[in-house]
């Protein structure tokens, strides 16, 4: 009842088509004939949808100041039998507040509605599983099952019930747009679901903000069945590229002006040393360090998320980034030791030690403990930029693509996924790799007893008096190289040990 005031006031606002602001609802989306909806759309004028918009913005402007603030929507939607809590209004005013003013004038409202209801399309053809343009019980059913959340059939239908004006127990667009109109959705599952991101990619830094999990995924444990398969597939893109990060890290360390270390000279220089598996070198301790940091940094985010004491069950980007940097920063703090020999491992010589643990009792016994921690603070400095420009960079190229070119479903498909998440960890990469490049010559500098102490500070002062700016990208070169393959192998590895595993797959 009422809901029965909501949906003329609010069909009126949208084309008599029926399809969203005059965006064309393609044929079977819009519980519509093709033609109809056709013939329809050519007869909507930019001047009526402005007149309609403007009428319901009218309805909503109680104070009658040209703006909608929190108060204006509490009170115009109650008269239109829409009733929100002050919670999901703020989120609309937040949503649509470009000037942040805290309040909406006409350009920010009509803004918010176009980009609301894509989002709103994009799940509906989602859901739409028949391609029917109506949604019905076994279908949502059958999509929440593919998010990871079981509900029965009698659950699904009270869904429906919610949302069905005619009583045929199915759903088209226009009663799936009425009732959601303006009502904020953040975190759209069905978005989150195509577009995970860290568990996939391992580019050799595993600073990235870890992936959502749904309560059911980690209910029936298939959140450690895809932890398990992204670090396979990170072990497996590691090793295939080690040679180029051992290149990486030699000319991070040996090469200046008057050293210049090219990347077919490093590679020869090498295989001369130490033959062809002296590429290999340090791949060892690389690839055994992903087990212990993944677990401590899953661990970890999940507890500052229940400190953070969000009660969404997805948290927002700032809210991710800061338990994502956290976790990050506890999980390297635990394993760097791991680091520090990784690193003396892959500039080892010939001979030099017999193995990882050999390598770690002569750093104990030449250098002692602090030895294992060189180069912490650059690497903990290096998290924040690292982590932040990565998830920045992912979700605007993520939400520029839904903006532009998902018509009919929010996946992106293979090669949109991979592009996106090489781009992004590139970003990432080179705005925190000079903190990385001093970080990896602190690192390999051996301690000689009386010697001076190598502080950040200096070494960073030293590079830029000796070598200049261009000096703190030493080794950039090796290191964007594996990006591409590095991606792409842990990418193919991760969807197979998912099926291996059983982790269903879309």
């Amino acid at each position: 009842a009422r809901r029965s005031l909501a949906s003329p006031v609010v069909s009126g606002v949208l084309c008599p088509c029926g399809s969203p602001h005059g965006s064309a609802v393609e044929s079977g989306s819009g519980g519509g004939g093709g033609n109809a909806g056709s013939s329809g759309r050519s007869l909507c004028e930019a001047s009526e949808q402005d007149r309609r918009l403007r009428a319901l913005f009218q309805k909503l402007d109680v104070n009658r100041d040209g703006a909608l603030c929190i108060h204006d929507l509490a009170v115009g939607l109650g008269r239109l039998g829409l009733h929100r809590t002050e919670l999901d209004l703020r989120k609309i005013v937040k949503a649509g507040d470009k000037d942040l003013d805290g309040q909406l004038d006409f350009e920010e409202f009509v803004h918010y509605l176009q980009d609301h209801e894509k989002k709103l399309r994009l799940v509906f053809k989602s859901l739409d599983k028949k391609n029917d343009g109506r949604i019905d019980a076994q279908e949502i059913v059958q999509s929440l099952r593919d998010l990871g959340v079981k509900i029965s059939e009698q659950q699904a239908e009270k869904i429906l019930k919610s949302m069905d004006k005619n009583g045929t127990m199915t759903i088209d667009w226009n009663e799936w747009r009425d009732y959601h109109l303006l009502h904020p959705v953040e975190n759209i599952p069905e978005i989150i679901l195509y577009w995970k991101h860290s568990t996939i990619f391992d580019v050799g830094e595993n600073l990235t903000v870890p992936d959502e999990f749904t309560v059911e995924e980690r209910q029936t444990g298939m959140w450690w069945r895809h932890l398990v398969a992204g670090g396979g597939a990170g072990a497996v893109s590691r090793t295939c590229t080690a040679p180029l990060d051992r290149l990486k890290v030699l000319m991070q360390v040996h090469a200046s002006r008057s050293n210049n270390m090219c990347i077919i000279g490093g590679f020869t220089q090498m295989i001369r040393e130490g033959g062809p598996r002296s590429l290999w070198r340090g791949n060892g301790i690389n690839v055994l360090k992903i087990a212990p940091e993944s677990a401590i940094k899953f661990m970890a985010y999940e507890q500052i998320k229940r400190f953070i004491g969000t009660d969404q069950e997805m948290l927002r980007i700032h809210e991710r980034l800061l338990a994502g940097s956290l976790a990050g920063a506890i999980a390297q703090s635990s394993i760097y030791p791991m680091e520090v020999l990784k690193t003396r491992m892959a500039l080892r010589k010939t001979g030099q030690y017999s193995g990882m643990l050999d390598c770690a009792k002569n750093i104990l016994a030449k250098e002692g403990m602090a030895a294992f921690y060189k180069g912490y603070i650059p690497n903990m400095l290096g998290i924040i930029p690292y982590a932040g420009i990565d998830l920045a960079v992912y979700e605007t190229l993520k939400n520029t693509w839904l903006q532009r070119y998902a018509v009919n479903s929010a996946d992106p498909g293979v090669f949109v996924l991979l592009a996106c998440g090489t781009i992004s960890s590139t970003c990432g990469q080179l705005a925190s790799y000079p903190l990385a490049l001093v970080r990896t010559r602190m690192q390999a500098q051996a301690s000689v007893e009386g010697a001076p102490e190598v502080t950040m500070r200096g070494l960073f002062k030293h590079i830029l008096k000796t070598e200049g700016a261009f000096g703190l990208y030493r080794g950039l070169a090796p290191n964007f190289m594996k990006v591409i393959p590095a991606v792409s192998i842990s990418y193919v590895v991760y969807e197979n040990l998912k099926m291996t595993l059983g982790v269903d797959s879309r």
